[in-house]
């Protein structure tokens, strides 16, 4: 892996499917590709459990593997990959400076492709009980509630997926839904209807989560009727939307009033050198593929830029 600050032709932050499918064409072009990821390959697809609507695989395939196989692709061509977190980014004339936990790196051209975080209820007991009965990760923690009762708050697709998904080891999921229907694809809304596990809390929103060493409950409160009720459940999965991973930019690029960055159609930012991909610009598709087709767009535009 890179340790150096060598000046590379481009840096991409960030390595979910924008990003890998960004060093893939920027590396193709023979251009030196730095790539920098602060956890998984993959991004968010690595939480995934099946991809069923990747092109490409009519059987599907695991979010994990799906980011090993992009990156893979991307490296046999050349691109390098460190992992470490931005923390700012810096523009001297011709150059940008990325810097990081493990120093700073320049390049001519810089491709954010850094996605987003999982929003937090913010409620109380969600701090308390983090890794204690509340995550927000239904791939990486299931195991821990075989045979339990559990819920997941939320109601679009990454809602429901969590909760097909922890069908299949906990005794009860319960779905909180501030509305009445849900958001997520149909497809997601069938299997979830037909799955005798699953339970829905219509109308409700999380006030509370309630225990002592260990989750034990939730505390909900009807909108419609202001009324309350107690949930017991061992786990809380919290699936409410993303946050775009921007607060090192803000000051530098325009954002939106989410923090979203605000790009054209070729990705280019306000900023001669910098492109946005992925679902960390404003108007992402917020799936795979489209990510993957913003980061080709970016570096195809990135490699004009530079010759």
């Amino acid at each position: 892996m890179p340790r150096d600050n060598l000046s590379r032709d481009v840096i991409i932050v960030g390595g979910g499917p924008a990003g890998l499918t960004a060093g893939i064409y920027t590396s193709r072009a023979r251009l030196s590709s730095l790539l920098i990821e602060r956890g998984l390959i993959g991004g968010q697809i690595a939480n995934a459990e099946w991809v069923e609507n990747f092109p490409g695989f009519p059987e599907g395939i695991s979010g994990i593997d799906l980011g090993q196989r992009l990156h893979d692709q991307a490296t046999r061509f050349g691109l390098e990959t460190i992992f470490a977190e931005v923390t700012g980014l810096e523009l001297q004339d011709d150059r940008r400076v990325v810097k990081t936990t493990e120093g700073d790196f320049i390049a001519r051209a810089v491709i954010l492709a850094g996605g987003s975080s999982r929003q937090k209820l913010g409620i109380p007991g969600e701090e308390e009980f983090t890794g204690k009965g509340v995550s927000y990760c239904a791939t990486c923690d299931a195991a821990f509630f075989q045979d339990q009762s559990v819920a997941v708050v939320g109601g679009g697709n990454a809602a429901i997926t969590e909760a097909l998904h922890l069908a299949k080891g906990s005794s009860k999921v319960t779905v909180v839904h501030r509305r009445d229907q849900l958001r997520a694809t149909k497809i997601l809304q069938e299997k979830a209807f037909a799955e005798p596990k699953i339970e829905f809390a219509w109308d409700s929103v999380a006030e509370r989560i309630e225990g002592k060493d260990f989750v034990q409950g939730l505390r909900l409160r009807n909108v419609k009727t202001g009324q309350t009720s107690d949930l017991e459940v061992a786990g809380v999965f919290v699936s409410i939307g993303f946050r775009p991973d921007t607060d090192y930019l803000k000051g530098l690029l325009p954002l939106d009033e989410i923090g979203q960055i605000i790009t054209n159609e070729k990705m280019e930012t306000e900023v001669a050198g910098v492109f946005a991909a992925g679902d960390i610009r404003r108007n992402s598709g917020r799936q795979a593929i489209t990510a993957a087709g913003d980061g080709a767009t970016a570096a195809i535009y990135a490699d004009k830029y530079l010759t």
